[in-house]
C-alpha cells in the first residue's frame, strides 16, 4: 500500500526532515553554549579568569532569562507570532550575543578603550549587588565582564529557540511519535557538546600556538548555519499551514489568566521543579567536567611529532565518534533483527576504537567527549517505549538514581584511581557514558509530558515558564560551583597570588569533591519529586505514565 498524504506532516520523510533541521540548528547552539568549557584551564592562563569568574561569566547565559522575564516574554511571542517567526528571531538573537562575545576573548580587546572602560565600569549594580545577584563584581576581568553581556544575549535566543523547537516538535508530530521525536532531536543535538569538546581545544591550540578566541570564531560560524537552518524550516513551516489552513497568529490574544491555568497545575509544579534539579545537575557540571577530569586522572600525554600529538588525530577520531553516533541512531529504525545488531555491533566497535584514542591522547576534553554518545544510541528507543508504552514518570526517577550515583563516583570513587592512567579513565568512560544515558531519559519523557498538563493554546507559555524556572538553576549553579571551588580550596587561590604556583599549574589541581556533592543532593532532591509525581499522576490521572500514541 501506498502512504497516504494529505499534508506535509502526513509524510514520515518530510516531518523527519522538519525535526532534522530543527535539531541541526540546536547541535550548532549546543556547540556554542559550552564553547569555553573545555579550555577552562586555558581562560585562567591567558585571560587571568579564576573559577569565580568563570562560574560568573558561564551564569551569566540566564541571566537575563531570569531576572529580565525574557523566557516568559519569548513564551507569549511563541505563542502570538507562531513557530516560524520566533525561529528566525531566536536565531539572530544568538548570533548577535555570540558576536559580542568572540569580540570579549580577541586580542582586539585585550588593551582597548572598551578594556579600560569594563575594568573601572559595572563593579556595583545597584539592586543586584544588594541581593547577591549581580552577573559582575569588583575585580572581574574586563574580558569576562563583556564576554558575560554577550553570552546574556545568546542566552535569550538559545532559549527561546529551545521552546521554539519544542513547540514545533509538537505541531509537526502531534499524535504521533512525539516522544521519539523529541528524544531524537535532544539526541542529536547533544552531539554539539562532543564537537564542541573536541575541536573547541583544537581551534585554540591550532597551529601550535595558543588563541582562545579562535574557538569562539568557530562557534559564531556554526551559528550562522543555524539561522539558515531556521529559514529553510520557514518555508517548510508556511507550507505546512498553507495545506492545513491553520494560522500562525493566534486567533485568541493572549491573557494573563492563561499563565494562572497553567501555574495553577500541580503536575506542571513538579514536572518543573524535576526539571530544573535535574538540568542543574549537568548543564552546569558539562561546564567544568574537563577541568575536573584534568585535576583528577593521570593523563599521559603523547610524543610530540607523533600521531597522536598531531591535528590530523582530532578529525580522525571526530569521524570514528560520527561512526558512531549514525549507526547508534539508526539501528533504532531498522526493521530487520540481523541489521539492526549489525548497526549496533558497529557502533560498539567504533566507541571501543574511539575511546581508545581518547586514552592514547591522554586529553581531558577527547574522554569526556564521549559523553552524549550512549544518549544517541537510546534515546529514540526510550522516547519510542514512552509513546508506546508510557510510564514517563518512572522513568524519570531513574534517571535521577543514575545521575546520583555518577556523580558520587567522580567525588569518592574516581580520585582514588590518581596514578593510574589505565584504571582512571576506564571508570571515567564508564560514568561518563552513564551519565549521559540518564541525562537522555529526560527529553525522552519529561518534555513529551508537558501537552498533558496544559492547553494546545498555551503550550508555548508552559514551555517558557519550564525552561525560566530551569534557567534559575543553569544561572546560580556554574556561579557556585566557582565560588565553592575557590573557597575548598583556598591553599591553590593563595599560592597563584602569592606566585608559588602558576596558573596553569593551578588549573588542574582543584579538588573537586564539594561541587559534586552539591549535584549529587541535586539527584536526591529530583528523586523524591519524582517519586511525588508519580503518586500524583496515580491520583489525579495526569496520563504521565500513558503512552503518548493512542490506539485506535
Amino acid at each position: 500500500m501506498t502512504e497516504k498524504i494529505a499534508t506535509l506532516r502526513d509524510s514520515a520523510a518530510i516531518r523527519w526532515i522538519a525535526l532534522l533541521l530543527l535539531a541541526l540548528a540546536m547541535f550548532c547552539s549546543y556547540i556554542f553554549m559550552d564553547i569555553l568549557s573545555p579550555i577552562k584551564d586555558l581562560m585562567e592562563s591567558e585571560r587571568g579568569w579564576d573559577s569565580t569568574a568563570f562560574g560568573t561569566m558561564q551564569g551569566s547565559e540566564t541571566f537575563l532569562n531570569v531576572f529580565v522575564f525574557f523566557l516568559i516574554f519569548a513564551g507569549i511571542i511563541l505563542d502570538k507570532m507562531g513557530v516560524r517567526f520566533t525561529a528566525l528571531l531566536s536565531g539572530a538573537v544568538m548570533l548577535v550575543g555570540a558576536a559580542i562575545k568572540w569580540y570579549a576573548v580577541t586580542d582586539l580587546f585585550q588593551g582597548s578603550s572598551w578594556d579600560v572602560w569594563f575594568t573601572n565600569h559595572l563593579n556595583y549594580i545597584p539592586g543586584f549587588d544588594e541581593l547577591g545577584v549581580s552577573p559582575f563584581y569588583e575585580g572581574m576581568p574586563a574580558s569576562a565582564k563583556v564576554a558575560a553581556i554577550g553570552f546574556m544575549v545568546f542566552g535569550c535566543g538559545v532559549e527561546m529557540a529551545g521552546i521554539t523547537v519544542s513547540r514545533g516538535i509538537v505541531k509537526w508530530f502531534k499524535g504521533r511519535e512525539t516522544a521519539m521525536a523529541m528524544g531524537s532531536e535532544m539526541a542529536l543535538a547533544r552531539l554539539g557538546v562532543a564537537t564542541c569538546m573536541i575541536f573547541s581545544p583544537f581551534f585554540a591550540k591550532l597551529g601550535g600556538s595558543v588563541d582562545v578566541s579562535r574557538s569562539v570564531a568557530f562557534g559564531v560560524i556554526l551559528l550562522c548555519i543555524a539561522f539558515m537552518m531556521f529559514v529553510v524550516y520557514f518555508f517548510m513551516d508556511k507550507k505546512l499551514d498553507a495545506q492545513t489552513g491553520e494560522a500562525e497568529e493566534k486567533d485568541d490574544p493572549f491573557k494573563i489568566s492563561d499563565l494562572g491555568k497553567i501555574l495553577s497545575s500541580m503536575g506542571f509544579w513538579l514536572v518543573a521543579l524535576l526539571c530544573v534539579l535535574y538540568y542543574s545537575a549537568i548543564f552546569p557540571f558539562q561546564k567544568y567536567a574537563v577541568n575536573m577530569l584534568q585535576c583528577n586522572l593521570t593523563l599521559q600525554l603523547p610524543e610530540q611529532g607523533s600521531f597522536w600529538a598531531g591535528d590530523a588525530v582530532t578529525i580522525v577520531q571526530y569521524v570514528i565518534m560520527l561512526v558512531v553516533a549514525v549507526f547508534a541512531f539508526v539501528s533504532n529504525f531498522m526493521k530487520k533483527k540481523s541489521l539492526k545488531i549489525s548497526f549496533m555491533c558497529i557502533a560498539g566497535v567504533a566507541l571501543i576504537t574511539y575511546c581508545i584514542m581518547g586514552y592514547m591522547r591522554g586529553t581531558a576534553e577527547t574522554i569526556f567527549a564521549v559523553f552524549p554518545l550512549l544518549a544517541v544510541a537510546i534515546t529514540p528507543i526510550l522516547g519510542s517505549y514512552v509513546d508506546r508504552k508510557g510510564k514517563a514518570a518512572s522513568m524519570l526517577m531513574i534517571g535521577s538514581l543514575l545521575l546520583i550515583a555518577c556523580h558520587l563516583t567522580f567525588a569518592f570513587i574516581l580520585p582514588m584511581f590518581k596514578g593510574s592512567a589505565i584504571g582512571g579513565t576506564i571508570v571515567a568512560y564508564i560514568t561518563i557514558l552513564v551519565l549521559g544515558a540518564s541525562f537522555s531519559l529526560v527529553p525522552a519523557s519529561l518534555w513529551p509530558s508537558v501537552p498533558k498538563l496544559v492547553d494546545e493554546k498555551i503550550i508555548g507559555s508552559a514551555y517558557a515558564l519550564i525552561f525560566w524556572i530551569q534557567n534559575i538553576g543553569l544561572w546560580l549553579f556554574p556561579m557556585l560551583i566557582g565560588k565553592v571551588l575557590d573557597k575548598t580550596n583556598p591553599e591553590l587561590v593563595e599560592k597563584v597570588k602569592t606566585g608559588v604556583i602558576s596558573s596553569q599549574e593551578a588549573a588542574v589541581s582543584y579538588d573537586y569533591t564539594a561541587p559534586l556533592v552539591m549535584l549529587a543532593s541535586l539527584g536526591v532532591a529530583a528523586l523524591i519529586i519524582g517519586i511525588i509525581l508519580k503518586r500524583v499522576d496515580a491520583k489525579k490521572g495526569l496520563g504521565l505514565e500513558l503512552p503518548n500514541i493512542k490506539e485506535n
